[in-house]
């Protein structure tokens, strides 16, 4: 894989951008970045703060500003926001500047990684203060389209043995890369080639 090329993950709350993302770029020895963190430390307070004083709008504009500057790096995998795909801008950025990742997990599955760490449910702030599953579920309805819109790469997130998953993920990337190493040759392939069982 060229250290010129991005891999950006997209994916539900509790899919494992993070996770994944941290321990993706490690195997391919790659700088990670995680755009809700580099939001959080450039701004000075959490994300649940800046919802509190400017609504989810004014989040999704910082959102949008943090995306359209760090695709514009080269040779990074960063995890974004499950609401990133939003924002058409921020699609667009995505799919025109790297290979885009979509990691999919059943409610089931995210409703037990989100409801796991209260700590982290300070980050999401959409998940405060309701019905997480329902929520979820709306959540997912409204987003899904857009995760599979913009996917060269779908895997199953639901997997519990994380050395396999990123040794076949790692593997798919190498495998949609390959032709030159060239990602428009990549887009041009069929979008979400992998479904992990």
């Amino acid at each position: 894989m060229s250290q010129h090329q991005n891999i950006f993950l997209i994916g539900m709350p509790g899919a494992g951008k993070s996770t994944v993302g941290k321990a993706l770029a490690k195997l391919l020895g790659l700088p990670f970045v995680d755009s809700d963190d580099e939001i959080v430390s450039r701004n000075g307070v959490g994300i649940a703060t800046i919802f509190e004083i400017e609504g989810e709008a004014g989040f999704r504009q910082r959102e949008s500003a943090i995306i359209a500057e760090l695709t514009r790096q080269a040779g990074i995998v960063m995890a974004t926001g499950g609401g990133a795909i939003l924002n058409g801008d921020n699609r667009n950025a995505l799919v025109s500047r790297g290979l885009v990742v979509y990691l999919k997990a059943d409610l089931d599955v995210l409703v037990q990684r989100t409801s796991q760490d209260a700590g982290k449910r300070k980050k999401r702030p959409l998940l405060e203060n309701t019905d997480v599953r329902k929520r979820l579920a709306d959540l997912l309805a409204v987003r899904e389209p857009l995760y599979n819109e913009i996917a060269d790469i779908t895997v199953n997130a639901n997997q519990t043995n994380r050395s396999k998953f990123l040794q076949e993920l790692a593997d798919e990337i190498a495998r949609v890369t390959a032709t030159g190493n060239d990602l428009a040759a990549a887009k041009n392939t069929t979008h979400n080639s992998v479904k992990k069982a």
